[in-house]
């Protein structure tokens, strides 16, 4: 007995030792926003970069910051901002999109599904529903986040097909991306669907001001013109007068293609022009403008790439030529990542370097 005792003793005295565990800090989930967003900062002091991204191995959501658009540092040393576990139904999110409003807001919004929550031990079946009925990746939720400060989020979890009885037979509900229509007034939320198994096509709905739920039953924004062909993962961007929309297509020579339009929801002239440079598959298209200057960047995620996915860069002042900048921290490639790798479909909006700051203090200047 005494021995026992002994050992007893030994095991907690190597117990009080050892630090307790803490897992890795993130950012605030919050029931309710309290105060209001500040102004829009002038475009003069959005010098700075932030973009937020995914990994498969952890589905989850990542910041990286950047001071001049080509060197990115995640703000959190590598470890996520939120966990899937946070956020999704199925524990596991993807395709995160962020977006500063007009009424100086931000705007998160991304996809609840978890590709591996079978293999992980989080549901018996592969997909919600049945794969030969629904497809591939079968989902129902979007989710919906806002915060004043970056720091404090509001969070919803919104599944269109339960909300409108139209749409009951929308088997997907994939990479959520935001736009402010001038027109109504309101926070466009767009996205990729599907009617079951038959190929994918854009909609776009309406959020409220709280950015909790969608207000109108999903329409049609584009279809790919060739039958049986998809068109996903939609990007949409002003500029001058056009709304040049990037997206992806299974056609051959498949990848990234765009068209353009003079109105936000609808009339988009298709254009057969394959975009980005790569001869791996790759998907998710991003545009974001340099500051001070004219210059575009078309960001994407080659996730064809080997051994390893990788982010791939061009950039454009004519939407019609684009120079291939190659992707992170490839040889001769201008863009860098410090601290991270194998970021997934993600998207990049201009911050002021006090945000950044803000930032970096919440995670202990990481």
């Amino acid at each position: 007995m005494k021995r026992l005792l002994n050992a007893a003793a030994a095991v907690a005295l190597i117990a009080a030792s050892v630090p307790a565990f803490a897992a890795p800090k993130t950012l605030e989930l919050v029931d309710r926003l309290t105060g209001r967003a500040a102004a829009v900062p002038a475009a003069k002091a959005q010098t700075s970069y932030l973009f937020v991204y995914f990994k498969d191995e952890t589905h989850a959501v990542y910041f990286a910051t950047s001071p001049d658009g080509y060197t990115f540092t995640d703000v959190n040393g590598g470890e996520p901002i939120f966990t899937g576990a946070q956020l999704a139904d199925q524990k596991g999110v993807r395709d995160p999109y962020i977006l500063r409003g007009p009424d100086g807001a931000f705007y998160l919004a991304m996809t609840d599904l978890h590709v591996y929550a079978q293999r992980e031990g989080l549901r018996p079946t592969q997909w919600e529903r049945p794969q030969a009925e629904w497809g591939w990746g079968n989902n129902k939720n979007l989710i919906l986040m806002k915060s004043y400060d970056l720091i404090h989020w509001t969070h919803a979890r919104v599944a269109p097909d339960d909300l409108f009885d139209e749409v009951k037979d929308l088997s997907a509900a994939w990479a959520p991306e935001l736009i402010w229509d001038p027109s109504v007034g309101k926070l466009m939320v767009y996205y990729t669907t599907r009617v079951h198994n038959d190929p994918a096509y854009l909609v776009y709905s309406y959020a409220d001001p709280a950015f909790t739920t969608l207000t109108a039953a999903p329409r049609r924004l584009f279809d790919y013109p060739t039958k049986g062909k998809a068109a996903i993962d939609a990007d949409i961007t002003k500029v001058g007068g056009k709304y040049r929309m990037f997206y992806v297509t299974d056609e051959a020579p498949g990848n990234i293609r765009q068209a353009a339009s003079d109105h936000l929801t609808g009339g988009y002239v298709f254009d057969p022009t394959k975009i980005d440079p790569e001869t791996v598959h790759a998907e998710a298209p991003n545009v974001w403008r340099r500051h001070g200057t004219d210059t575009w960047v078309l960001m994407y995620d080659a996730f064809g790439a080997k051994p390893k996915n990788n982010m791939g860069f061009s950039e454009t002042t004519d939407f019609v030529h684009f120079k291939n900048l190659g992707r992170f921290n490839e040889p001769n490639s201008p863009m860098k990542a410090t601290n991270f790798a194998n970021p997934k479909h993600g998207a990049v909006i201009a911050v002021t370097a006090a945000e950044v700051e803000r930032l970096k203090g919440w995670f202990g200047g990481k």
